[in-house]
């Protein structure tokens, strides 16, 4: 897969983009163990669960919601918690992370943490 650059991405966008690549080689969603995959944003944090296989996303959720305005650690855990139990609801206890790219520190780990509070295997 080649990515085109712009002049205007930043250095540290491309290298988050080329770490993204080399863990998707690896990393699939399967319907049995689907994908969790963390974007994050200077402002927000967005999760999504996902099958590959059949290129659906199961359950998403986002600091965008009403009651989580700021892209916080503490937001980020309420996500995961959040996520983990809408994934239980529809039988999902075991998952892959995928952390896009993204250091796995501070929000990212947060929302991990969050995810394995609320009872997702990974």
């Amino acid at each position: 897969m080649k990515l085109n650059y712009s002049k205007h991405t930043s250095a540290k966008t491309v290298n988050r983009l080329k770490k993204k690549i080399r863990i998707r080689k690896v990393v699939k969603g399967t319907s049995e163990r689907p994908r969790l995959c963390v974007y994050r944003s200077a402002k927000h944090i967005y999760a999504q669960i996902i099958n590959d296989e059949a290129q659906t996303t199961i359950l998403s959720s986002s600091s965008l919601s009403a009651d989580l305005k700021n892209g916080s650690k503490d937001s980020a855990k309420k996500i995961g918690i959040q996520l983990a139990a809408e994934a239980k609801k529809k039988g999902i206890t075991n998952v892959v992370f995928d952390r896009n790219g993204f250091i796995y520190h501070g929000r990212v780990q947060a929302l991990a943490d969050g995810a394995r509070e609320g009872g997702l295997n990974f």
